[in-house]
């Protein structure tokens, strides 16, 4: 009985092995997006201002390295303990919460390529498709996809454990206040501020959360 006991200790449980592939899809399609995209671009321009400075740059990388370790914390933990799915609505939650956010970002992140590789689009801002429901579909399909992996956790997770459940809160603030969307959004204001169709798109287009067209007042 013991040896069976550890046997059935040593198996990697379904809920591991769903974390496993859905922590590894992300970073192998995240990898291969940045690294495309600064092989096209020559640089990342959100490094621009800031590799000119070594401290600000050396904050810049520990903050990333920050970054890996908070967002994964959950779902390092939660394959550790090993435990299975029985069933757990909770966790199916998070299951369709990360495919939802994958399946977003994914999107977003293709109909801003394609906007950049029209000649057509230069110097322009991208309005259409995900774009036309949110200024940053990409982020949020980001977000929420942590968010579904914090739910898949959550059920396995014990005592001092709970606290890695700051890994889609740490993400929520690190791409909304730190970096991200409002190192984004400054450039944009710099790049398109006196542009009337960008401050209607900024105007009536939610920062994260895609949501319809707001209407317009009346006097406008």
């Amino acid at each position: 009985h013991l040896s069976l006991r550890r046997q059935r200790q040593m198996c990697i449980r379904d809920r591991s092995i769903l974390l496993i592939i859905f922590v590894s899809i992300w970073s192998l399609r995240l990898g291969i997006f940045l690294f495309s995209r600064i092989v096209k671009a020559g640089e990342d321009k959100r490094f621009r201002d800031i590799k000119i400075s070594f401290s600000s740059f050396l904050v810049a990388w520990t903050l990333s390295g920050l970054w890996v370790f908070l967002t994964s914390a959950n779902a390092l933990t939660a394959i550790i303990n090993n435990q299975p799915l029985s069933g757990n609505l909770v966790s199916y939650f998070g299951i369709g919460l990360w495919l939802s956010g994958f399946l977003i970002e994914v999107v977003a992140d293709l109909q801003k390529k394609r906007f950049r590789a029209d000649p057509r689009n230069q110097g322009e801002f991208i309005s259409h498709g995900l774009w036309n429901f949110s200024r940053h579909p990409n982020y949020y399909g980001e977000i929420t996809l942590w968010l579904g992996i914090a739910f898949i956790a959550f059920p396995v997770l014990e005592s001092w454990q709970l606290l890695t459940l700051i890994s889609p809160i740490f993400v929520y603030i690190l791409l909304t206040r730190i970096s991200g969307i409002s190192m984004l959004e400054r450039r944009a204001d710099k790049k398109w501020g006196d542009d009337p169709e960008y401050q209607l798109y900024k105007e009536n287009t939610p920062s994260l959360i895609p949501m319809g067209k707001k209407i317009r007042r009346n006097n406008e």
